[in-house]
């Protein structure tokens, strides 16, 4: 997705666009169509042919309240788009597919392995897997952030997850795959259904191998926790266990690699990646602000349980609701100067990681790997430049950058990228 800074949407037809084209998320300009959109249809019908169609929601309060009222909205018919009219077949079985109570049941123990303990005793092989993507560019080469980004999220996805390391490049082709089946770089000859069966079919037989392979789990391998849990006092099956691995898996290549991609490429447009890097006491402050800025998870979808009205416009029971969490996360009724990536931004209530009862389960590993990215970038490099045009990933799903060609200049006295292993963080 383009991260455009409109302030005129007053020539916006809204009614030529489709929201639900994966084309337009990476050609079009999305910004200026949800700006348009948040000021004169907050709630608005969406019709995509075959008689399909769904209500979008673009301001802030009410992305919030169609993701955490469980009572109004459901998560267990499908919650993304490439599934409108198709009840999905995980629903009731994969977390992101259930709604409370069983939906809790299912994520306490799933949070057993996203603790601070169990991160900090990953901490070290994410420095490293930091390290090792970004040495080229401390031999002077041109590397493609993007890609590197995309294969550490996978590394972070397979520390935690306990998946041998030598699978994770499979594994970042496969989700790529999943996430943006529409994209001429994934997509197969054969069309955006092929591609999502090939993805679905070979993750899923990965995990199952995975699982009658692997003999022995950590107590914390999230993996492991998942053969072990029981909701409703009974052992998930096979099915559901797959389920949960392919969206854990998924959930991990959606939120940490767009954040970093998205916030370096708007350092090196405005020149204030050296503020940043002076001043890590914004570090906290800046990751939020990426997460905001970025808002990789651009939409999630729900449908009404009952009659409802938001904003006026009445929803009947049944209905498909769209929450764009890329609009609300650039509402000017919430964020002072929206459109600004800014440093210093103190009232950041961003929903990037969603709300309520589904929010992000992985959200504290993404939040230290972004962490633990540019403490390693801030010390290593004084700058990065431009060495190519951006590419933006095709998917009404993800607001990511695929491509992103830079080369680093290292500080001076720096020789080369720091040895693997150290015990402390980071820090200038």
């Amino acid at each position: 997705m383009r991260l455009t800074r409109p302030t005129d949407s007053s020539h916006v037809v809204i009614e030529n666009y489709n929201l639900a084209d994966p084309h337009l998320h990476s050609e079009g300009d999305i910004h200026l169509i949800w700006h348009a959109m948040r000021r004169r249809a907050p709630v608005y019908w969406q019709e995509v042919g075959n008689g399909l169609g769904f209500w979008s929601v673009t301001k802030h309060e009410d992305v919030g309240m169609v993701l955490s009222n469980h009572e109004l909205f459901t998560s267990e018919r499908g919650t993304l788009l490439n599934l409108l009219g198709i009840d999905d077949p995980a629903g009731k079985k994969q977390m992101t597919a259930t709604d409370p109570p069983r939906h809790t049941q299912m994520r306490r123990p799933i949070q057993s392995g996203f603790t601070p303990r169990t991160l900090k005793k990953h901490a070290d092989v994410i420095r490293n897997e930091v390290r090792r993507l970004l040495e080229p560019a401390a031999n002077g080469e041109t590397i493609d952030f993007a890609a590197a980004m995309m294969a550490l999220s996978t590394a972070v996805a397979g520390t935690i997850l306990g998946l041998p390391s030598a699978d994770w490049p499979k594994l970042t082709r496969l989700t790529a795959m999943a996430i943006a089946p529409d994209d001429p770089q994934f997509q197969l000859p054969e069309g955006t259904k092929a591609t999502l069966h090939k993805a679905h079919r070979e993750i899923f037989a990965y995990f199952e191998d995975i699982i009658y392979e692997k003999k022995h789990w950590e107590e914390d391998e999230v993996l492991g926790i998942l053969q072990k849990m029981e909701v409703d006092g009974k052992k998930m099956d096979l099915g559901a266990i797959l389920a949960n691995c392919y969206s854990l898996l998924l959930g991990a290549n959606v939120t940490t690699p767009h954040v970093p991609s998205a916030a370096l490429f708007t350092m090196i447009e405005t020149n204030v990646y050296e503020e940043w890097a002076k001043n890590p006491e914004f570090l906290t402050i800046g990751v939020e602000e990426a997460l905001r800025w970025s808002s990789p998870a651009s939409h999630f979808m729900r449908y009404a349980l009952q009659d409802v009205e938001i904003k006026g416009v009445r929803i009947n029971k049944g209905d498909a609701v769209v929450a764009w969490i890329g609009s609300a996360n650039r509402d000017e009724d919430v964020f002072e100067d929206p459109f600004t990536f800014d440093l210093r931004r103190k009232h950041n209530p961003h929903i990037a990681f969603g709300k309520g009862a589904h929010y992000c389960v992985g959200h504290p590993a993404a939040r230290q790997t972004i962490k633990i990215l540019f403490e390693e970038l801030f010390y290593h490099f004084e700058a990065f430049e431009l060495a190519g045009p951006e590419q933006h990933l095709a998917s009404n799903f993800i607001a990511g950058i695929k491509s992103l060609p830079v080369k680093g200049h290292l500080r001076p006295g720096i020789e080369k990228i720091l040895d693997p292993i150290h015990e402390k963080s980071v820090t200038r």
